[in-house]
């Protein structure tokens, strides 16, 4: 019984020190599947390729957002998605460069 208890509480030990049950699996370092997916769908609905710079991408966002403004018959949400797909490939250039 009492060894039960030691298991349990290295259990909890660990979970509060790493953040993780130990059965749990580590994460894999780098870029998840899904990191990659949004990055490439936010170049896609942007129009950049995946090398583009800093201005690049504040470029085609602003003239993505000329083109889907509610003014000019566009909705609020494709304003949000090229607001999100900016901010998202800011992020990740941002990551890259120290």
């Amino acid at each position: 019984m009492k060894l039960l208890w030691l298991i349990a509480l290295a259990c909890i030990a660990w979970r509060l020190i790493k953040g993780r049950w130990p059965w749990q699996a580590k994460p894999l370092p780098g870029p998840s599947f899904a990191d990659v997916h949004a990055s490439t769908q936010a170049r896609a609905l942007l129009g950049v390729d995946e090398g583009a710079s800093r201005r690049d991408i504040l470029d085609a966002h602003r003239r993505v957002v000329a083109q889907v403004h509610p003014d000019r018959g566009g909705s609020n949400e494709k304003v949000h998605e090229a607001n999100a797909a900016r901010d998202l490939l800011l992020a990740k250039l941002d990551k890259l460069q120290p």
